[in-house]
């Protein structure tokens, strides 16, 4: 499989766009309109300029006998090369044999478009998807879905689709998802990298060829995640966006209701809209058992600091007296409970937490003891943590990782 191109369909970077991630999208990031080429036989989309891009890589289009498309259009967005066969497409559902033993059945779309089944010749199998698509019809406890070698789907654009496959099974731990379509939504680069990796996919330049079935590296997800940020830094945005591509997320909201409170609600409703609707939420403090439940879907907990409130709460933290005579012990106790429940947890897990300790110090001791005690508790967490993330101004730092 050859990729003749791996951006959106205008490109990367999309003609006379002044945005800062076209601008840095030049060399090895620069991405013509996604166009794969398989076994030399089957072109999937035809795009500007795709005789060049496979001569560019070593290939040519001479002995291609079938090219589809999955874009909404009817037709073919360019001029057909001579000597190559009029594009066409596949029905939903319907599945078309070339003379080349490939086996192709095109796939529903909740959105315009068409996707695309290929297996080849010796049983490996590919799922094509276009822009903006996922796929339509699937339904978790149902038959189990045959597994891909490989997906390309546009892991920017819709991580949902890759969550449905996931939730019935066609993507598995050795699956090699590569993100295709792409635009200028997040910038090139490392943090490109980084949040495919979160997903469990990877972009490869323009011009890769690669064997689908052969194992590739396929990005370690972490199992525990800590991310942290100052007010509106954007970190549950990041949290969120770390678990859009798998199913069935339980979202743990420490922070309860507060009746009566107007601005709370409004942020609790700003929240509930952003997650997908599959998420199922949870409105508790008690983490430990939910860190300890196993085979379970992933958890994303917003936010330690609120939890951390809750126990100083229950503690007497806030009485001088009282913290003296064995409330700091106790809250140390819980603090040290909850790290353990971290480092046992055999769920993935992502947790959000505020980093106070860089501003103006509070005047009152109790605003001290409450950020002491946060900065011990996000040191102790962050120890049992793959990778942790510093969120600054919506842009994600990897701390560790």
């Amino acid at each position: 499989m050859t990729l003749l191109g791996t951006g959106a369909p205008a490109g990367l970077p999309r003609p006379d766009c002044p945005c800062a991630a076209c601008a840095t999208s030049l060399g090895a990031d620069a991405r013509a309109a996604t166009a794969v080429l398989l076994d030399g036989a089957l072109l999937l989309d035809l795009t500007p300029g795709a005789a060049f891009a496979a001569a560019r890589s070593g290939h040519s289009l001479g002995g291609v006998r079938q090219v589809l498309l999955s874009h909404p259009h009817d037709g073919p967005a360019v001029e057909v090369p001579a000597g190559l066969p009029q594009p066409g497409r596949v029905p939903d559902g319907r599945e078309l044999t070339l003379l080349t033993g490939h086996r192709v059945r095109a796939v529903a779309m909740d959105a315009p478009g068409t996707g695309y089944a290929v297996t080849g010749p010796d049983g490996q199998r590919l799922l094509y998807l276009p822009p903006g698509g996922a796929p339509a019809g699937l339904e978790e406890g149902g038959e189990p879905a045959e597994r891909y070698d490989m997906v390309l789907t546009d892991v920017v654009g819709r991580p949902d689709a890759l969550a449905k496959l996931r939730a019935v099974g066609a993507v598995g731990p050795t699956t090699d998802v590569l993100a295709v379509h792409l635009d200028h939504d997040v910038p090139s680069g490392p943090e490109l990298r980084r949040r495919l990796a979160a997903a469990g996919a990877r972009a490869v330049p323009d011009g890769s060829t690669l064997t689908v079935g052969v194992y590739e590296e396929v990005p370690d997800v972490p199992r525990r995640t800590l991310v942290l940020g100052g007010a509106r830094s954007g970190k549950s945005v990041e949290a969120e966006r770390r678990l859009e591509s798998f199913p069935d997320v339980l979202y743990v909201a420490t922070g309860g209701s507060r009746g009566g409170d107007g601005e709370w609600a409004a942020r609790v409703a700003t929240h509930r809209e952003r997650r997908p609707g599959s998420w199922r939420t949870v409105e508790t403090c008690d983490l430990v058992p939910l860190l300890g439940e196993d085979g379970a879907p992933p958890l994303l907990i917003d936010c330690l600091s609120l939890w951390l409130t809750d126990a100083m709460d229950s503690v007497g933290a806030w009485d001088d007296a009282v913290w003296a005579d064995g409330g700091e012990r106790e809250l140390r106790s819980r603090t040290a409970e909850l790290a353990r429940a971290v480092r046992g947890a055999r769920r993935p897990v992502v947790l959000v937490s505020n980093e106070v300790g860089s501003g103006i110090v509070p005047a009152t001791a109790s605003g001290r003891r409450y950020r002491d005690e946060l900065g011990r508790l996000n040191a102790a967490v962050a120890g049992e943590c793959e990778e942790v993330v510093l969120v600054v101004a919506g842009q994600a730092l990897v701390v560790r990782g």
